[in-house]
């Protein structure tokens, strides 16, 4: 039987000691992470010549792996290296997304489930993909809710918190609405599908308290720092559905896409604010080079 494994777009990675293109065929029917969802990764972004956080990306993925249990085999640094090696091998016309990955060949010895760490690989995807900054998004809340760290691997960026996100998203489209604003345990807003959130009100900007039970992630680490270096009054608390129905306005964070204004949650419709706009302004030019860093 013929495998199709062309990728949909431009895409290089590195793995085993090389470079190879399209989509390898890593993982099989008896491999941990096919069977038993041992997966984490990372995102970064390359574009207009730069990849902003590129060094926190590597770090974080391999913080990632420990959480899982798997051993992080390559050095952030040399992930980072190899990040920019890759870079190099497209047309710097179109952005590009950098993902690190680790998984678990096998089980430890004497048991399935657990991931053996020694059996941990490693490669590093890299491949095109449009950034879509700024485009605008509507949100409906999900009816199903971010896990807790006492049921999930939540302080790991891992493959197997993502089927939730999915079924989110599925949710919500099926609704006609582009993502989900997610909840936690406690009913209380974590994020949306795939990215952080934030509100303004008053002129106040507000983000959910980072609880364990989503990824706080390094964009919004960024947007936080820049916009309160902006001189915006910003904070970090419990938020509930009804704080962002009576928002003023509404963005998400992330590294994909950097900044995206909400112009509909659920039956609300809203604008583009000067906010998101400030928040994208700010990040662009810090990113890149006219401005400090942390």
């Amino acid at each position: 039987m013929a495998v199709d494994t062309s990728p949909r777009s431009t895409t290089w990675t590195f793995v085993d000691g090389e470079w190879v293109t399209g989509n390898p065929p890593l993982i099989g029917p008896t491999s941990h992470a096919m069977w038993l969802g041992t997966t984490v990764f990372d995102g970064a972004r390359w574009f207009d010549g730069i990849a902003p956080d590129l060094d926190l990306h590597c770090q974080r993925v391999n913080r990632s792996a420990l959480a899982l249990g798997l051993e992080p085999v390559v050095t952030a640094d040399d992930i980072e290296g190899l990040a920019w090696e890759g870079v190099k091998k497209f047309d710097g016309q179109t952005a590009v997304y950098i993902k690190p990955m680790y998984w678990a060949e096998h089980g430890m010895p004497g048991s399935v489930v657990a991931a053996d760490p020694t059996s941990t690989r490693f490669a590093l995807c890299l491949f095109e993909a449009p950034m879509n900054t700024a485009e605008p998004s509507s949100l409906t809340v999900s009816p199903y809710r971010r896990p807790s760290p006492e049921v999930a691997v939540t302080t790991a960026k891992t493959g197997s918190l993502y089927p939730n996100s999915g079924r989110m998203i599925l949710e919500a489209r099926a609704r006609g609405f582009d993502n989900a604003l997610a909840k936690d345990m406690n009913g209380n807003v974590a994020e949306t599908a795939s990215s952080n959130i934030f509100m303004v009100k008053d002129g106040v900007v507000f983000t959910p308290l980072a609880n364990g039970t989503f990824l706080a992630g390094i964009t919004r680490s960024r947007v936080l720092h820049l916009l309160r270096r902006a001189g915006l009054d910003v904070r970090e608390t419990t938020l509930t559905v009804e704080d962002f129905l009576s928002a003023d306005e509404i963005f998400t964070s992330g590294n994909y896409s950097k900044i995206v204004p909400v112009i509909r949650l659920d039956d609300r419709q809203l604008q583009v604010g000067p906010v998101a706009k400030k928040a994208l302004e700010v990040y662009m030019d810090w990113a890149h080079g006219n401005g400090s860093d942390f």
